[in-house]
């Protein structure tokens, strides 16, 4: 290893990439820092230095956000989307990954080309005309005798909306990593007496457990923060977080009120934060998972 003035081109090396991984960690952290210390300040201390520390846990401004901007409604409405996506996502994809990823039929080729074309389609190009296609189907209702229609303003088909659009990504991380196991865990299964589906639920899917949970991380934010699809697909007063969010943002800026404004904030991000310290080391492990072998 050559050395410059008695110093390693390793060392140096190793340095700038601690120094940069450093930065990147202050440039996260100070502003996630900032939020939590502005959301239990009272009003009258945003007039001062933005970098002071707060005078006391002022918690009025998460009652006041709950309350009277109806976050508790929105974050009870993103919990149940959230996990009804999940839910409905998981139980599509990982049948459809393990057998795509493990079985050869008429037609196979042709459906993994599809899903992996459809990684390439970012779900906001699309979200007019499936806005349009739920208008339609709930005039076609309403002519039928059903007053309120069914698929806008309907949390169920907005989970069914965020899970469909989810399943190229989800379906290509776990295939690839479905692929990478050895056959003899299967014939082994099988000799056993094992069926193809006590296989999969029994040997295969306990193994692609950190395939799972990266799955999940990743889709929870997307689920989670997400806001375009909401704000169309959700056209009454009941909303998700993140049009909640917004919503708060405008009225608490014309009021002046900041406190409530951060204090929303620190509602949306917490259970982001919680999860990713719960599942850190698991997601860890699926990040060096996967990748589709030819």
């Amino acid at each position: 290893m050559k050395k410059k003035n008695g110093v390693s081109v390793k060392t140096l090396y190793r340095a700038f990439v601690y120094l940069v991984l450093l930065a990147l960690a202050v440039s996260i952290f100070v502003p996630v820092a900032w939020v939590f210390l502005a959301s239990i300040k009272e009003n009258s201390e945003f007039y001062g230095s933005p970098w002071a520390m707060p005078k006391g846990f002022y918690f009025q401004n998460f009652i006041d956000a709950f309350e009277k901007a109806n976050m508790g409604e929105f974050f009870l409405n993103s919990v149940i989307v959230t996990a009804l996506a999940l839910a409905i996502l998981l139980v599509i994809a990982l049948p459809a990954s393990y057998v795509l990823a493990r079985y050869r039929f008429f037609g196979s080729k042709l459906i993994n080309m599809l899903f992996m074309g459809g990684l390439f389609i970012n779900v906001n190009y699309i979200v007019v005309p499936i806005f349009l296609m739920f208008v339609d189907a709930d005039t076609f209702l309403r002519k039928m005798g059903f007053a309120n229609g069914f698929f806008l303003n309907n949390i169920f088909v907005l989970a069914l909306v965020y899970a469909s659009t989810a399943l190229p990504f989800t379906i290509y991380l776990l295939s690839g990593f479905f692929i990478t196991i050895p056959k003899d865990y299967e014939e082994a299964a099988h000799v056993d007496g094992c069926g193809y589906f006590r296989t999969m639920v029994q040997i295969m899917m306990p193994m692609a457990l950190p395939s799972i949970i990266t799955v999940i991380l990743f889709n929870f934010l997307s689920f989670w923060n997400e806001y375009i699809i909401a704000m169309t697909m959700l056209t009454k007063d009941s909303k998700t977080l993140p049009v909640g969010l917004m919503n708060l943002t405008q009225a608490q800026r014309g009021a002046a009120n900041y406190g409530a404004l951060y204090a929303g904030l620190v509602i949306v991000m917490l259970p982001t934060l919680i999860l990713y310290i719960l599942v850190q080391k698991k997601l860890t492990q699926g990040m060096s998972l996967g990748g589709l072998k030819g």
